[in-house]
């Protein structure tokens, strides 16, 4: 079972059950997957809201191997999502809210008359 306060997340692909979770050492392996210097601009990176298959691949790969799986990109490409590539976004962007945070309806609210996106997603 995932645990939220954790950053886990649970999800289901190719019609098992799953725990995903981005540690520090999936962090690093993101980091140097896609070229940033840091967990910031590893952040900026995601909550532009843009993302590719192979970003899709390399986020849930990562997360897979946090949790302890043994799983290469290469089996995760082949692995298949309730909800075809939906699916596959909606486990991404689960993920990184557990990872990134969430910032409630009132810190939002507030926040929204800056318009300025902050450096994690889900934040102001």
């Amino acid at each position: 079972m995932a645990n939220a306060h954790r950053g886990e997340i649970a999800a289901e692909l190719d019609g098992k059950a799953f725990k995903l979770v981005l540690t520090l050492g999936a962090l690093a392996e993101l980091e140097g997957a896609f070229g940033d210097d840091d967990m910031l601009a590893l952040a900026q990176r995601f909550s532009g809201g843009r993302l590719s298959a192979r970003d899709c691949v390399r986020i849930i790969g990562a997360g897979l191997r946090g949790a302890g799986y043994e799983i290469t990109d290469d089996a995760v490409r082949g692995m298949r999502a309730e909800g075809g590539a939906s699916g596959y976004v909606d486990i991404v962007a689960r993920l990184l809210r557990a990872t990134f945070g969430e910032e409630s309806e009132g810190q939002r609210a507030s926040a929204a008359e800056d318009a300025e996106p902050g450096p994690f997603p889900g934040t102001m």
